[in-house]
């Protein structure tokens, strides 16, 4: 049986780019992280390593691990996290938090786009990123919504003026919902672009328009 990572190889997982895998650490470590099955050495220059899909698993497992029970009397107070490194995360829209939409966002937003962009050429045969990789058929919502925010929509707030991505009971298909048909469309068309299979559908009960989205394969 294979021994479990060290506490430092875990922590390179976790610290790896949320969106493409991207691994920083010591020679050491990352070649210790390919033998495991964890991540793999980009053939291309510059050679970087990325996370494989065993290793996305383990770090997104140790991200919804409780955080371990602290005895008050001895535990020290938590540090401050340092500036830049927290987690992008796609708004699907509705979030609580009011969303950022001044230029730091906007950069977040870009880079990680680009990133996914990446990932695509990297796990695609042929380098094509005219269509979504596995890792955006696994995570559909977050893929739609990344795709939508990156192209400029904006993603619904308190007042609901905005597209919101919610996932739906079908196989690798996402629902898109918007205050209006304009927005529904200008939805699907940057979906389309971006490699997805859109259109616009009606719920049976409530009349409601809502664009039907899925990863296109060819």
């Amino acid at each position: 049986m294979a021994r479990p990572p060290t506490a430092a190889q875990r922590r390179v997982v976790e610290a790896a780019d949320p969106v493409t895998g991207r691994l920083r650490g010591t020679e050491a470590q990352l070649a210790a992280l390919v033998r495991r099955g964890l991540a793999f050495r980009h053939p291309r220059p510059p050679h970087d390593h990325f996370l494989t899909p065993a290793g996305h698993r383990l770090r997104e497992a140790a991200a919804q691990a409780p955080p371990p029970a602290r005895t008050p009397a001895t535990a020290p107070p938590p540090p401050e996290p340092a500036a830049g490194t927290g987690v992008f995360a796609a708004r699907v829209g509705g979030e609580e938090e009011p969303a950022d939409a001044g230029p730091a966002r906007a950069r977040e937003v870009h880079s990680a786009w680009q990133g996914l962009l990446e990932l695509r050429r990297m796990t695609d045969p042929h380098g094509a990123t005219d269509r979504p990789c596995a890792w955006e058929r696994s995570h559909l919502v977050r893929a739609a919504a990344l795709a939508l925010e990156a192209d400029g929509h904006r993603p619904a707030g308190a007042d609901g003026d905005g597209y919101r991505v919610r996932a739906t009971p079908q196989p690798e298909a996402v629902a898109v919902y918007g205050p209006d048909g304009a927005v529904l469309r200008a939805c699907a068309a940057t979906l389309e672009r971006a490699g997805w299979q859109a259109g616009e559908y009606t719920e049976p009960r409530t009349g409601r328009r809502y664009v039907l989205a899925s990863p296109r394969r060819v």
